[in-house]
């Protein structure tokens, strides 16, 4: 009975998608709203027809028409500015009501629709999930022509907008998500976490039990849907390595400390600690952030989510002194890669590099004695490690790389900028927040993952409460970035005048 019952909304759902797309937006736009339940059956078939399309060629034709067609009436438009401009010596009131039929021609017809939509159950959802797709047909390249991509363009800002309201902070629920929080909840921490993959029931036990914390925003439109979240480890220092943290956890006071870290993860969950101690905890560490909605791409989250566990902690931790993050470096190494390729290009072709060398006299010496073939020159030799991931091999070569990464991470970081802001999106994000970059970590994520990010380099961003507005102001508006004398003096050399080029390339 059930099976003949799916069988028959499969064969509805393949005769309604073979309506054609045009007749049924026009069907949508021209049918009147006669009373709330009319209103709310025309958005359910809305969404339905939209779910049937399955393929992006046939999404991209729906949001095309739909983008094209039912957006701002033009000649609607130019007859309301004419009618504002003769309207100035009719007295103030007359201007106040052209003005007013003014903005509402100026308005989209589908936002109409899509505010509709928002009121019924799962339609927040739903539009989160389109505007998703949107982004995919925005982002893919494939819109064909100006007024193609000027339409996308505005429908999708419109959503944006519509989002950003319905999600602001004061509509969003903090929760924090234990091993006892509902299945389908700890299941959904698991499947979305994109910046350290949990690899097991017992790895997740450990990033949501003692010593951790996990909290989530959610919305009361998607009550069991987490929109984003935030992993933190309580600490009695500032972690400089991701390792420390997913792989040893906190055990019980009499593990001995003899004992190898491979003995202790091969320990049974119950091993774990379940009472924390909290006089042992100093601080904060952000080791995640995870924006689990595409459709939301663009709406402020994380921000306000980092503020509200902020506060959450001081609550339950009133000792608690020190926040921070540790970040990962995404495209560090590809920009790295760009650099030298870049500088043996031109080095190949004879022309004189005008600006910063990327390997100091003391650098290019150290690769010189690790190199494996004595016609390699130094940059070279390091672009093969930095592709290779090989330095890792052996103490020497580890050595060799250590200096120069360090310090070319802390020009990618400080000083490369798009538009006056951080090149790197994780600085951009946190510097945004007002954290000051704190500390470069060497050897903080040797994962296949972080090795070919950011040749294994994490960062701390670090927050410190009183300053944090202070240096949000200031980072956006003077482009000024806080960081700490650590980082600095990783850049002494990057802030002087070029010294003159000499030796090996």
């Amino acid at each position: 009975m059930i099976f003949r019952s799916h069988s028959k909304m499969q064969i509805r759902a393949m005769s309604f998608k073979t309506e054609d797309i045009g007749q049924f937006l026009q069907s949508m736009f021209t049918t009147p709203d006669l009373g709330s339940g009319a209103t709310e059956n025309k958005c359910k078939r809305f969404c339905s027809y939209y779910r049937t399309l399955q393929d992006t060629q046939n999404k991209m034709a729906f949001l095309g028409q739909l983008s094209q067609q039912y957006s701002i009436d033009q000649d609607a438009v130019l007859q309301g500015a004419h009618t504002l401009a003769s309207s100035q010596d009719r007295g103030e009131a007359q201007v106040i009501k052209s003005m007013e039929r003014l903005r509402s021609a100026m308005t989209p017809r589908y936002q109409t629709l899509f505010q509709q939509i928002g009121r019924i159950e799962g339609g927040v959802k739903f539009l989160v999930d389109m505007r998703a797709d949107l982004l995919g047909c925005i982002g893919g390249s494939t819109l064909t022509s100006e007024l193609d991509t000027v339409n996308f363009y505005a429908l999708n800002r419109l959503l944006r907008e519509l989002l950003t309201l319905w999600f602001a902070v004061g509509f969003l629920e903090l929760q924090r998500v234990t091993w006892t929080s509902p299945c389908d909840i700890v299941q959904k921490i698991s499947d979305y976490e994109a910046v350290h993959p949990i690899r097991s029931w017992t790895d997740l036990k450990q990033r949501v039990g003692a010593y951790r914390r996990c909290y989530t925003f959610t919305h009361h439109s998607m009550p069991r849907e987490p929109v984003v979240v935030l992993h933190t480890a309580l600490t009695s220092e500032i972690s400089s390595n991701i390792h420390s943290i997913i792989h040893n956890p906190r055990f019980r006071a009499n593990t001995p400390e003899s004992e190898s870290t491979s003995t202790q993860q091969n320990r049974n969950p119950s091993a774990f600690d379940e009472e924390e101690d909290p006089s042992q905890i100093t601080t904060a560490v952000f080791y995640s952030i995870t924006s689990t909605q595409k459709g939301l791409q663009g709406v402020e989250l994380g921000n306000y989510l980092i503020k509200s566990v902020v506060r959450q902690l001081q609550s339950e931790f009133p000792h608690l002194s020190q926040f921070s993050s540790l970040s990962p470096i995404p495209g560090f190494r590809d920009w790295l890669v760009r650099q030298i390729n870049s500088q043996l290009q031109r080095s190949d072709i004879g022309e004189e590099d005008s600006g910063k060398p990327l390997l100091s006299q003391s650098e290019i010496q150290s690769l010189k004695n690790v190199r494996q073939s004595q016609n390699a020159s130094a940059l070279e030799t390091f672009k093969r490690f930095v592709q290779s991931n090989q330095w890792l091999a052996r103490q020497d070569t580890v050595e060799a790389v250590k200096g120069a990464l360090l310090r070319l991470c802390a020009r990618y970081l400080y000083l490369e900028k798009r538009r006056g802001l951080a090149f790197n999106p994780v600085a951009n994000f946190h510097l945004t927040n007002g954290a000051v970059l704190w500390r470069i970590n060497f050897l903080a994520d040797t994962s296949i993952r972080g090795l070919n990010q950011s040749c294994g380099l994490m960062v701390n961003y670090r927050y410190y409460l009183s300053d944090t507005k202070s240096n949000s102001q200031n980072y956006l508006l003077h482009h000024t970035i806080p960081a700490s004398p650590t980082v600095l003096e990783l850049l002494r050399s990057e802030l002087s005048p070029s010294p003159a080029q000499n030796g090996d390339r």
